[in-house]
């Protein structure tokens, strides 16, 4: 059965590339541009004809596809010892969830009027679990049932997760069974916890020993299957949401502070759901592949807009190790992913294609023809080349791709650029700088360029076939309106040519208005006209698209007086595939960076093997190690940072002058790395304080 479709709206059939945002008469003021709306569809929000204004509006759209159509999928366990996993997905029906979310929304409905859990400003619900059928049956029946999600993020530490529950006055928390220890221990700490449901089977020993260890604790225990009988014998129709109705308090991770709590209403995510649906293209039997997290608005915002259309969502296994296989068996259409997994595609067909003889041969002669034609046209297929060369890489995620996005970091131009012809589908590009007052997103898809959790996921979105797109985010979202200030500290101002340049603002439907309890932060990035300020500086250029250029904040000053952001830098030396992980650190006293660098270990093994002409292998972790101080190792390494810097156009003082190289990774465990793997700054400098110094102690190098 074919897809609903009415919420989609097509692109025209020729699209104004020259003029694809424009800026409305009458709006300029001094010491900025004037508003920016998109060039075809204008300003669209929850008055506009047709929107999407509700979450459960969303379901119903779904629903809509037929009661037996496929929706949630994964692949059931059918060993433990050794795990396996079943060879093919199995699926649950839009019927059946909708069964289920009302079974979980009345559950809640009736402990929530009865006193058993609340007591604060919202009835809040935690939801604390990897990606699976159940989170988003949890999360639906709350959006049925006029209650307010809070996600967790699966591999948040306990100091967060005891912080949020307090927050946001949670009193019942769904939870994997692995979960449930740490809750219980922390129970002490959160006196508003008083319920909690396990999400996964378990055991009918294990379910004694928790209810038993939760009733100790002053807790009530249950499994998901006893909740929904709970609510199924206690069944009430849905109570229909309204736009303005709290939906969602979404905790970003903070990388210098506690979270802090976005709160969403209902209209924003479902206007940014809609507005992602402008331009959106998937085939009758639209399929997504879930495996980022779904307490990500990026995730969340990609599933809404499968569930709108009554397409379906399979789930991985939660093994990044099994991740492809995954996508082999699944055949996804849609695959929104992260630069860390599309950079070891692009690594491994660049080793794959760039070998001696025909092979190598033919490998150049595609990515040269295709990168040709489409930087000319546009085009990124070629019926020959598709055929012959890049099926094979299409193959590693199912063959069917249509739609591919990237969210949580940029991704280098000559990496996008080889992932478009490669995949011959739709892949537009994005770019994210972060800094610690948000938690921005960045895509390269259908959906948008750009975007954070405070604009629920959509900001701007690039448009397909735009040859001349490399280095944009595109123009604003339907969704969306967006104006540039000057930041004269900078030198950035509306007045610059030929291009206005200044720090990024953006309103719509889709915006928050304001951080949950936090006042101080609210007033600081939303102003009394609705503009959330990004802190992020960008340009509009002829053609109306936004390119980020620099960052208002969290940028450092080197001795010698010059501006540096950290980020920036790192983001472009990432692109490297000698880099798994790095850390650019600069000291407002010295003149130089320097910077941890952790390799991959399949390409620091080709290296080490290559100097020191004795192989050693990628699983050699005593060899690689001992590697990593070798100073010919360090040279080699430090001089292809230094040709992907100059590729970028990084000045003198942007370019890293020493690294030191080490296995020993960031981590979430080690507290360097936050639950969406941004680098928590200051703890990745306390963990490396001492090799820092060193590198300072031996003096800025004469040349690199």
């Amino acid at each position: 059965m074919p897809l609903v479709t009415e919420k989609i709206v097509n692109w025209p059939a020729v699209k104004p590339y020259d003029k694809q945002s424009v800026e409305v008469p009458g709006t300029k003021r001094p010491g900025q541009t004037g508003h920016y709306r998109n060039g075809i569809w204008g300003l669209v929000d929850e008055n506009t004809p047709n929107s999407l204004v509700t979450l459960d509006q969303i379901f119903a759209d779904g629903l809509k596809n037929g009661k037996n159509a496929p929706f949630l999928g994964h692949r059931p366990i059918i060993s433990t010892n050794p795990l396996k996993f079943a060879p093919s997905y199995s699926w649950i029906t839009y019927g059946e969830v909708d069964t289920r979310r009302r079974y979980v929304g009345s559950a809640l409905h009736a402990l929530f009027k009865s006193g058993e859990i609340g007591g604060g400003e919202f009835e809040t619900v935690g939801i604390w679990a990897p990606n699976c059928p159940e989170w988003q049956i949890i999360d639906l029946g709350l959006a049925a049932y006029q209650k307010v999600s809070v996600t967790l993020y699966d591999t948040l530490g306990k100091d967060s997760v005891e912080y949020i529950i307090g927050h946001s006055h949670l009193t019942i928390v769904f939870s994997t069974s692995d979960h449930i220890p740490t809750l219980l221990k922390l129970a002490p700490r959160t006196p508003t916890l008083k319920y909690l449901v396990c999400v996964d089977k378990i055991s009918l020993d294990a379910a004694k020993l928790l209810k038993e260890w939760s009733a100790a604790q002053g807790l009530t225990f249950q499994q998901l299957s006893e909740f929904e009988q709970f609510g199924k014998a206690n069944l009430i129709d849905p109570i229909p949401a309204y736009p303005d109705l709290v939906a969602s308090i979404c905790y970003t991770s903070g990388t210098t502070s506690n979270p802090k709590g976005v709160v969403l209403r209902h209209k924003n995510l479902a206007v940014a759901t809609q507005s992602n649906l402008y331009g959106m293209e998937l085939p009758d039997t639209g399929c997504l592949l879930s495996y980022l997290p779904l307490a990500h608005i990026y995730e969340r915002i990609c599933e809404l807009c499968i569930i709108a259309v009554g397409g379906k969502i399979g789930y991985f296994t939660g093994d990044p190790l099994r991740l492809l296989e995954d996508a082999q068996i699944l055949k996804p259409n849609f695959f929104p992913s992260v630069p860390r997994v599309l950079n070891r595609v692009y690594q491994a067909a660049m080793v794959g294609g760039n070998v001696p003889g025909i092979k190598g041969t033919l490998f150049k002669k595609a990515v040269d023809t295709k990168l040709q034609r489409m930087r000319a046209t546009g085009d990124n297929t070629h019926a020959f080349w598709d055929r012959l060369v890049f099926r094979k890489i299409q193959a590693v995620l199912g063959g069917q791709l249509q739609l591919v996005t990237s969210g949580s970091a940029p991704i280098s131009p000559d990496v996008m650029d080889f992932l478009k012809i490669a995949f011959a589908c739709e892949v537009v590009e994005g770019t994210l700088l972060l800094y610690p007052q948000f938690e921005l997103v960045s895509y390269i898809s259908s959906l948008p360029g750009y975007g954070m959790t405070e604009n629920a996921a959509t900001c701007s979105k690039s448009w397909p076939n735009d040859p001349t797109s490399s280095g944009t985010v595109g123009p604003p979202q339907p969704a969306n309106e967006i104006k540039l200030i000057d930041v004269p500290a900078m030198g950035y101002t509306s007045e610059d040519k030929p291009n206005p340049r200044g720090e990024l603002c953006v309103r719509g439907t889709n915006c928050f208005t304001t951080y949950y309890k936090d006042e101080k932060n609210s007033r600081e990035t939303v102003d009394e006209e609705g503009w959330v300020h990004t802190g992020d500086v960008a340009e509009i250029d002829a053609c109306g698209r936004i390119k980020i250029v620099d960052r208002v904040k969290n940028i450092m000053k080197l001795a010698q007086g010059e501006y540096v952001a950290l980020e920036k830098i790192e983001n472009l030396y990432s692109s490297n595939p000698m880099v798994a992980q790095i850390y650019v650190h600069g000291d407002g006293l010295q003149s130089y960076l320097v910077a941890v660098v952790v390799p991959d270990p399949v390409q620091l093994s080709t290296l080490a093997s290559t100097i020191t002409g004795k192989r050693i292998a990628p699983e050699d972790t005593a060899s690689l190690s001992t590697a990593c101080s070798d100073e010919r190792v360090i040279s080699k390494i430090l001089l292809s940072l230094t040709k992907v810097a100059q590729q970028n156009d990084l000045k003198g003082f942007e370019m890293v002058k020493r690294i030191h190289v080490t296995l020993d990774p960031f981590s979430i465990e080690d507290n360097t790395l936050t639950p969406t793997m941004k680098i928590r700054r200051k703890d990745a400098f306390n963990k490396f304080k001492s090799e820092i110094t060193a590198l300072y102690a031996l003096g800025e190098p004469t040349k690199l």
